[in-house]
């Protein structure tokens, strides 16, 4: 790994910290590269992820400064590429929480909405300005933003440039809780011990299940859903957890 994401290990917690405060943790190929290789073979030690980004911003977005020069070929390659290491964050089967503040803008938004569970701090700025510089999404935004927004809310946003601050992130489902400034890593942390306190199996159906199930036309979604059941209600921990729950006791997963 290089110098622009850090590494911590808490526990069962992996703690990823974006770190290139001089850009505003602004994404460069080499940040991509970085946490696309730490959820392609995360520690086994690891339950929960909690990313978070260095010096007063969580991410600015595509670094213009780095920026390539690129014919439509490769301008569709290095946008898959983005989709594909989104694709890992939200789809590895490690639950993500981020710690948002600051600029969580274009990319950064992008990457803020591959993550499961969003806490964001009162100066955030939640932003999509590509269109106002003559150019579009790349990273997956008409998928995961379009769909907490929808299409009409997120065009809209495209076309004017809005800003939302984080009370209208809250309840438009961009972050799902609000804090005091400087506790955002804090509370991360707090939800990630408490997710890392579930059964594994039912985390990981929880993040690839409905994820797909929203996907899916309602009959196959249910089908689904079904088997996600069948699995996670028969295995050794749903047996641990029902006999926790009956003698009155916290559940020893494995």
């Amino acid at each position: 790994m290089g110098d622009a994401l850090e590494i911590g290990i808490d526990g069962a917690i992996a703690v990823l910290t974006l770190n290139r405060p001089d850009k505003r943790n602004a994404m460069s190929d080499g940040l991509l590269a970085e946490i696309d290789g730490f959820f392609r073979s995360p520690p086994e030690s690891v339950r929960v992820v909690v990313l978070h980004g260095a010096g007063g911003h969580f991410c600015a977005g595509l670094d213009l400064s780095e920026h390539v020069a690129r014919d439509a070929e490769g301008t569709l390659h290095h946008s898959r590429g983005w989709h594909s290491v989104m694709d890992r964050v939200q789809g590895s089967g490690l639950p993500v929480v981020s710690a948002l503040n600051g600029a969580v803008i274009g990319g950064g938004l992008e990457l803020a909405t591959s993550t499961h569970v969003r806490v964001a701090e009162p100066d955030c700025i939640f932003q999509l300005p590509e269109g106002r510089r003559g150019i579009f999404v790349g990273g997956g935004a008409t998928v995961r933003v379009g769909r907490i927004l929808g299409a009409d809310r997120m065009t809209e946003m495209m076309l004017t440039g809005r800003k939302y601050g984080t009370e209208d992130a809250v309840a438009l489902g961009l972050a799902h809780y609000a804090v005091s400034t400087g506790e955002a890593l804090p509370r991360a942390m707090e939800i990630a011990t408490q997710i890392a306190g579930n059964a594994p199996l039912s985390n990981y159906m929880m993040i690839q299940g409905i994820a797909r199930i929203s996907d899916m036309g309602r009959s196959d979604g249910l089908f689904v859903e079904s088997l996600c059941a069948a699995l996670a209600q028969t295995s050794p921990d749903a047996l641990e957890g029902l006999a926790a729950f009956l003698e009155k006791r916290p559940p020893s997963f494995r």
